[in-house]
Parts: C-alpha cells; sequence; structure tokens
C-alpha cells in the first residue's frame, strides 16, 4: 500500500491506480467526466486537474490530469490549489458554453452529474452570449431517448457502447470543433445493453424513454434493493416506485456479479408489473365464467376443494423459493412439483450435482472477465444469460492486459491498452448449431448438432486427460479442432468453460463438466459455469420435488384432488394435449399469479399474487448464489405475497397443522430447518429487525416531496407510511443512511455533493471494490474455492451420444431463444414488445426459395418464415420458443408439410 499526500494530508493508495482513483478513495471531491471505473481513462475531458509537486521541496509544481497519472508512493499533490481550482473551472465553463439551459425540464435533473460538477467547480455564472450550437435528435428506439444538444463529448457513451458491449451502430462523427454522438440515421439501438447509455452518460443527453413518459425526479421516488427476474444470472437491481406504480429499474452494484451494468431485458422488462394483465382480486368459476369474490369466499371454496382428494402443488422456477416453500409446505414435500418437465426438471438437478461434485471452480461473474481462455459448448449466452455474455467479451482482452503488463502499462490507461494489444486477443471457442453474437471475436466457431458438439466437448476432455472416455469416429475436422481447443485450454492459467440447458441435452453439461475435471487435476484455477433458464431453476433444483411428467402420471392414477399452481403457465410447459389430458384427470384447478395467463383462464379459482416489486423473497442465480429481493410498493388487499396466499390456503384447508408464518423471516427461517441445501439463505440479506444507527433503513431520498399535494383535495393531512413487516427499509424518508448501509438493503445511491450514479464511488471500499456494507447475497454451492490445491476429479461422464443424423422428410427443430420476445415476463413490458421480432424458422441454406415452411410437432402445425443460413447444419433448424409453439422447449424431429398445404 502506497501513501500519497493531498494538500498535506497522508492518503492510502493502492498500487497500480491512478491519482483520481486514489483521490475519490480517500474522499476528496475531485470532478471529472469521462473516466469511468469499468472503463479506465482516456484523458478526454480535463476535468480532473490537479497540481503535482516532484517531491517536498518543489514549491511550483505542475497541473497533470489526475485519471492519466499513476499514483505512486510519496506522491505530493494539491486538490485546492488556486492555478487547479482556476484550470477546472475554466473547463466546465467552456463545455457549458453550448449546453442548454434546461435544467428544470431535463430528464436528468436532480441525479445528474454534470450539475454535480459544475457545482463542485464553483461554476455559477455564464458569460458565453452568443448563438448555441444545435444538432438534430435522433430516435434510438424505445428504450432511450436523444438529446444532443447537452452533450459535453466526454466519449464515455462510444467507448461503452463500442469497446466494452461490442455494439456497431453507435458512434463519433466529428467535423472540427463539432462532434456528434449518434447512429447513422434514426433507428433502434441494436446492442442489448443500450439501456446502459443512461447511466453511463454524465449528463442528459441519453436517458430513460418509458421512464421520462411518467416522469418523476429523483427525490420523488421511492427506492428498494432487488434481483432481476428475466433470466438467472441475478443481477442486482434498485427499483423505482411512486404512486403505486413501478418506475424505472436501476443497476445496483454487486462486486462479483453484475457490477456496473445491466442488460437491456433487465432494465426494461419491468412493465409487466403494470400491465392490463395483471390479476387485481380473486376470481371464482361461477357459471362457468371467471368472477370476483371476497378473500373469505375463496378461502371457502378451497376448503371444499380440498376435502375432494389430495392437494398436489406445481411450483415455478420464476416465483421466489418462499412461494415455492409454501406451496410445499401446503402439499406436502412428495406431492410438490418443481413445475418443470423433462427434460428441463433433469437438467436442473444435473447442472445442480455437476457444480457441487466438480473439483473445478464456479466462477462468478467478475470472475469469468479474468478467464484467459474460454469454451462455450453449446449455449447461445449472449441470449440466455446476457449478463454472462457481457462478461465473456471482455474475457478476450487479457491477453491484451498481459501485454500492457510486459510493457508497465497500466490497465487503466485504456487508450494505449487497447492500441498496444489492437490485435492481439485471448482464446474464445464458440461451439453452437446457430450463430452468437460472439462469433466475431472468437478463434473459432464450430456449428453441429448438439450431440455432435457434446462428442467435441468429450474429445477435448480426452485432449486434456488420457484416461477419459475416447470418442469414437469423430470426423477429421473435429478431431483437429478438439486437439488444438484441449491444447489452448490446458496451457491457459485462467480457463473457462460455460455451457448450459439450451438445447435440453444432458450430455453438453456433462461433456462440459468432463473438460473442466480434466483440467481441474492440473490447473486449480481452472472453472466451470452451468447456465439455467430461469431467476430461480437452481433454487427448485436444490428444493427438489417431483416432474410435471410425475405430476401427470399421479392425475392418470386418480392421485389429485386439486391442483394449486404457483405462478406457473403450464402452457407455455405441456404441450396442448398432454396439458388437457391433465387438467380433465383434474377435479379442480387453482392459480396463483400475478398475471393472466392461458391457464389461468382455465382455472376454478385463482388467487392475485405481488409481484417482485409488491413484495420480498429470495431467489438463488445460475451460480448459487441466493439474494434477496425488497418490496417497493405497498398494494392493497387482497394482492400479496404468493407464499402469504399458500399459507391462506393451508390455513383453510387444515387450520390445526398450517403455518403461523407472519413474516419473510418467519419462513425464511423454516425454509433453513427444513432443506439443509437452503440452510444459509438467512445471510443473504439482513432481516426485518436491522437496525443502521439505532434506525430503520430510509427508502425515499430525504428531499422527497408531493405526498401530500397530490391528496390536497381530499385531506391535507399525510397518511400513515404503509406497515412494511417484511423489510427493514422504512417506507418514508426518516430513517438511517449512509455509506456503510449493507450491500443487500441499498434503495438508492446518494451522499453529499454526490446525487448521480457516479455517488456510488462513496459507498465502495475501493473504487471498483466490494462494497463498504458487504455485498448481498451468499453462496449456497461449494464454488468458492479460494485455495490453490488441485481437488480430486470427479468421474466422467462415460454416455457418449451417437453422431447426429438427419432424416428424410424430418428436420430436428432446436429453440432458439430470443433477447426480447423469448423470457415470458420481460414480454409483457410496452418497450421490450416493441423491439419483439417476429418468430423465423432458421435453416441452411438448401438452395430452397421457399418464403415459409410448414411444419408439424406434438399434433401442432405451424407455419413460418424462413430465414437460410448456409453456416448452420443440414437437417437443423432453429425456432424461437414459445414464440411459435407454446410448450416448445428441447429438440425434437419435426415433419416437413409440403408448402401450402393447409390440412388441418
Amino acid at each position: 500500500m502506497a501513501t500519497i499526500h493531498i494538500d498535506g494530508r497522508p492518503c492510502p493508495a493502492r498500487p497500480g491506480e491512478n491519482l483520481l482513483q486514489a483521490c475519490l478513495e480517500a474522499g476528496a471531491d475531485l470532478p471529472y467526466f469521462c473516466w469511468h471505473p469499468e472503463l479506465g481513462s482516456v484523458g478526454a475531458c480535463r476535468q480532473c486537474a490537479v497540481r503535482q509537486y516532484s517531491g517536498p521541496d518543489d514549491r511550483t509544481g505542475r497541473i497533470v490530469m489526475a485519471c492519466m497519472t499513476p499514483a505512486t508512493d510519496g506522491a505530493i499533490l494539491s486538490i485546492d490549489d488556486a492555478e487547479a481550482r482556476e484550470f477546472r473551472a475554466s473547463v466546465v465553463e467552456w463545455l457549458m458554453t453550448n449546453h442548454p439551459h434546461d435544467c428544470p425540464v431535463c430528464a436528468e435533473g436532480g441525479e445528474c452529474h454534470l450539475q454535480d460538477m459544475t457545482v463542485m467547480t464553483g461554476h455559477a455564472v455564464r458569460r458565453y452570449r452568443f448563438t448555441k450550437r444545435t444538432h438534430r435528435n435522433q430516435d434510438l428506439g424505445p428504450f432511450v431517448n436523444h438529446e444532443m444538444n447537452r452533450c459535453i463529448a466526454c466519449y464515455r457513451c462510444v467507448r461503452f457502447y463500442r469497446d466494452y458491449a461490442g455494439g456497431e451502430d453507435l458512434a463519433a462523427f466529428a467535423t472540427h470543433n463539432d462532434v456528434y454522438f449518434g447512429r447513422h440515421a434514426d433507428g433502434a439501438l441494436e446492442n442489448g445493453f443500450s439501456g446502459n447509455l443512461v447511466e453511463i452518460c454524465p449528463t442528459g443527453v441519453f436517458t430513460d424513454k418509458p421512464f421520462s413518459a411518467v416522469y418523476s425526479r429523483k427525490w420523488d421516488l421511492r427506492g428498494a434493493p432487488s434481483v432481476c427476474t428475466h433470466c438467472a444470472v441475478g443481477c442486482n437491481t434498485i427499483v423505482n416506485a411512486r404512486q403505486d406504480s413501478t418506475r424505472r429499474v436501476l443497476n445496483r452494484y454487486h462486486d462479483a456479479v453484475n457490477r456496473y451494468f445491466l442488460c437491456d431485458r433487465g432494465r426494461f422488462g419491468h412493465g409487466f408489473t403494470a400491465a392490463p394483465s395483471r390479476l387485481r382480486a380473486p376470481l371464482a368459476r361461477i357459471d362457468g365464467r371467471p368472477t370476483p369474490v371476497p378473500v373469505q369466499d375463496a378461502l371457502r371454496r378451497f376448503q371444499m376443494m380440498a376435502q375432494d382428494g389430495p392437494v398436489v402443488g406445481i411450483g415455478s422456477s420464476r416465483a421466489s423459493l418462499e412461494s415455492n416453500f409454501a406451496l410445499r409446505a401446503l402439499a406436502g414435500p412428495a406431492r410438490f412439483s418443481t413445475g418443470m418437465a423433462e427434460p428441463e426438471h433433469g437438467l436442473a438437478r444435473l447442472v445442480a450435482d455437476l457444480l457441487r461434485a466438480s473439483p473445478a471452480r464456479n466462477p462468478t461473474l467478475h470472475d469469468m472477465e479474468s478467464a484467459d481462455a474460454v469454451l462455450i459448448l453449446g449455449e447461445n449466452v449472449t441470449v440466455t444469460a446476457p449478463r454472462a455474455g457481457l462478461a465473456l467479451r471482455q474475457a478476450v482482452r487479457q491477453a491484451a492486459f498481459d501485454i500492457a503488463d510486459a510493457a508497465r502499462i497500466p490497465r487503466w490507461m485504456d487508450a494505449a491498452v487497447r492500441t498496444l494489444g489492437a490485435e492481439a486477443c485471448s482464446p474464445l471457442f464458440v461451439a453452437t448449431p446457430g450463430p452468437t453474437d460472439l462469433d466475431p471475436i472468437a478463434r473459432a466457431t464450430y456449428r453441429a448438432a448438439p450431440d455432435d458438439i457434446a462428442r467435441l466437448g468429450f474429445a477435448i476432455a480426452h485432449g486434456i486427460d488420457p484416461t477419459a472416455p475416447d470418442v469414437p469416429d469423430l470426423p477429421e475436422d473435429a478431431a483437429r479442432l478438439a486437439a488444438d481447443i484441449a491444447a489452448t485450454l490446458r496451457a491457459a492459467a485462467r480457463p473457462l468453460i460455460v455451457a448450459g440447458t439450451q438445447y435440453g441435452t444432458a450430455a453438453l453439461p456433462q461433456a462440459a463438466a468432463a473438460i473442466a475435471a480434466a483440467l481441474a487435476a492440473h490447473n486449480s484455477a481452472a472453472a466451470l459455469s452451468l447456465i439455467l433458464p430461469d431467476c430461480d431453476s437452481m433454487g427448485l433444483a436444490l428444493m427438489d420435488g417431483l416432474s410435471l411428467d410425475a405430476v401427470r402420471a399421479l392425475a392418470r392414477d386418480g392421485g389429485i384432488g386439486t391442483l394449486v399452481v404457483m405462478e406457473n403457465d403450464l402452457t407455455r410447459r405441456l404441450d396442448p394435449a398432454a396439458l388437457d389430458a391433465l387438467l380433465a384427470a383434474v377435479p379442480h384447478l387453482v392459480v396463483i399469479d400475478h398475471t393472466a395467463t392461458p391457464l389461468s383462464a382455465r382455472a376454478d379459482l385463482v388467487l392475485p399474487s405481488a409481484s417482485f416489486a409488491e413484495c420480498g423473497g429470495t431467489l438463488v442465480s445460475t451460480e448459487g448464489r441466493a439474494q434477496r429481493f425488497l418490496q417497493v410498493l405497498f398494494p392493497d388487499p387482497p394482492l400479496q405475497a404468493g407464499w402469504r396466499w399458500a399459507r391462506d390456503l393451508a390455513q383453510a384447508a387444515d387450520p390445526g397443522t398450517a403455518p403461523v408464518w407472519q413474516d419473510l423471516d418467519d419462513i425464511v427461517a423454516a425454509i433453513a430447518a427444513e432443506i439443509p441445501s437452503l440452510a444459509p439463505i438467512g445471510r443473504a440479506a439482513p432481516d426485518a429487525a436491522y437496525r443502521l444507527d439505532g434506525a430503520r433503513l430510509r427508502s425515499e431520498p430525504p428531499r422527497i416531496s408531493g405526498r401530500t399535494a397530490v391528496r390536497a383535495n381530499i385531506s391535507v393531512r399525510d397518511r400513515p407510511p404503509p406497515a412494511a413487516p417484511d423489510t427493514p427499509l422504512a417506507p418514508t424518508m426518516e430513517g438511517a443512511y449512509g455509506p456503510a448501509i449493507p450491500g443487500a438493503l441499498v434503495p438508492y445511491y446518494q451522499a453529499p455533493g454526490w446525487n448521480s450514479v457516479q455517488s456510488l464511488n462513496r459507498f465502495q471500499q475501493e473504487i471498483g471494490g466490494p462494497m463498504r456494507g458487504g455485498d448481498a447475497g451468499v453462496r449456497l454451492l461449494d464454488g468458492a474455492r479460494q485455495d490453490e490445491t488441485p481437488r480430486p476429479r470427479s468421474a466422467y461422464a462415460t454416455a457418449i451420444p451417437a453422431p447426429f443424423v438427419p432424416r428424410a422428410g424430418e428436420i430436428l427443430l432446436l429453440p432458439e431463444p430470443r433477447l426480447f420476445g423469448t423470457e415470458e415476463l420481460s414480454t409483457l413490458s410496452p418497450p421490450i414488445a416493441a423491439r419483439v421480432e417476429a418468430a423465423a424458422l432458421r435453416i441452411a441454406d438448401d438452395g430452397g426459395a421457399t418464403p415459409t415452411i410448414a411444419l408439424r410437432l406434438n399434433g401442432q402445425r405451424v407455419v413460418l418464415p424462413v430465414i437460410r443460413d448456409p453456416a448452420l447444419p443440414p437437417g437443423i433448424a432453429l425456432c424461437p420458443p414459445h414464440m411459435a409453439l407454446r410448450a416448445f422447449a428441447a429438440p425434437a424431429w419435426a415433419i416437413v408439410q409440403p408448402h401450402g398445404d393447409d390440412t388441418p
């Protein structure tokens, strides 16, 4: 640890960081614009000027840019130097010459980094009185507003969008002193991380378009920490709400997970909480029609249903652990289903077992960024786990970092590192049936059927460890590729294998686990990441239960009196014939959900549950990290958490043995006591009794206004705050708040002089490091292995699949998830729905010219437009699941019918 002197005050500084980072970590207020912890330094804005002295005897010193100057031991600098202050003030002044005077109407007002820095520099009077330069703004799609006149040319937007996220349709266009940041023409930003421009931009050039449509200032918003529900990565978020509606989702920093960025699906997918499909009251089927009924009538109806035979519960991988566990308690462990059909049910359990047994590390997203050789085996990560795909994009830069280290260039000196390592890329191998967004930066891509990709994986494992099973009859080109990948992974210092369950086959995760085990035998840094589809798929795998296939067997045998389904649309899990047979064999169907679905339309009783913004709960990510989301909205009854409905149903059916959980902490304790694999979840976040400095934490900024004004025509008295038994957050502006707040409880970021998201620096132990109050969540799987001792190799799987053989007249239909349109809840959000493209069938270019193809699968006939891809293997087609066939989630042979054949 080095020591630097800031205006005569000795301060610790980490070796290798720059002076700007060191000053911010020391608590000093030093303005900046272009620097960002994740993007490094380019010295574009010249705002972080300080005076640095060569030694104690130097009385003159020189003006330097803090972001471009290394923090060396003994460095002496001054932020308060008069000339440095004057320099910074002049920089802000010329940056503001063309900036509009529109703070009162700017969507960034009140949380604008430019506002904070302008105040920090003391710039208060504008001397420029001439005509301002103006630009034409662009329509950048449904996510981001564009107001180019506010730009100060910090270059953050294009550095993130192009260099970090890999986007190509946003650029800097310039002539002389006229710089324009935008697209070549109007149109939606194509990159899946475009929404981060809202937080990256230090001014109001890029703002949240859906939020701006019903706008509120930051100080009028209540906040609560949450977890993204739209995939299994478990990104941390902050949900903002006002007047009983969810307004926006922001990134919540987690050092090991999403850090500074979210994907667009996670940022803009919250609109389902206010969609017209929301359920608001209990519905009972009366005279064949769903009819609103009082809560007590609904519970009495269930009491009568429960007398007609055993209750069976079907859980959901999009519901919280608590809701699934409460349903399990209602039905009994032997009659609880995970809500997943085969093969998804078995694959989820397999992934959990493989991660627990593997001698390789189970990496965090941050760990994945530092991998120096990556193999993606049969998973389109950029779609099934978008934030993981962004992490893998950073892993390709490790070779450039190694070159920079050898040249003694700090990694934060971004332009120099990128220039020096422009031709150097760490090896990334992508083996998938179809194209992915990572293909352009991959060293090699391999297109084949899932079984052939698995065979390649087993061959790689054999190439690393000859005791692993050999793969017979491997084609020569695949054998050469397997040998190349095996040699590359074995030579890497931090190899990473990524696979998942996208194609519904066990061979792919087993092959990935075999490669990781072979690597781990001689390299303790080898890592294995296996990706599941939904936000709580791993939680259900650890909880365990019956598959939907087992539930169907129970129904056929007459073993179900009442079927209770928790937040699960079975029409997306079972084909129509199988679902019809199940429901025909069940006397009563009860659905607990927050959103109306095709299944709820067929239910005898529907109970309205709370969405993620209206209750608290726990989700377990694909990494095995249990994380808590907390309530930000307090809806009026009868809306309540799914677990409370299950508790009430249990009390209605059998008051003597029903659980009596009163709050979230009660049911969390019950889960920990009953299910050993979930025992640590109580440590995922502080309980509701947590207090900071003897007070609850406030979830609203101290300047919040309008609570009484919006009701002035009714009463001038303020309503009492809602009851919040499940959270340590007070739903008011009264309470404790500070940089030491636990990371799992951060409702918003704000510090004296820092109102924008840049105030996050004040909450971190070090810039880009852990939170002062600790990171959120707790790891449930034994993946946080920090020792360097090689672990015993697990047994290799021996079920190597046979080579794929096309069939005449049929085609192997594979699911092709999309970033927008595949995930169930986000598709109900209007901005996401605007980005959904029509379903299409991707097939190999066989020379055909027909624009559509008719297929028959599981008794269903569907006609789809065709996209011909010459790189796709013959005999295979890719189809977006649920967009064309609601219950399509695994490979299946489909009959190709003659074009134009309309026979039913």
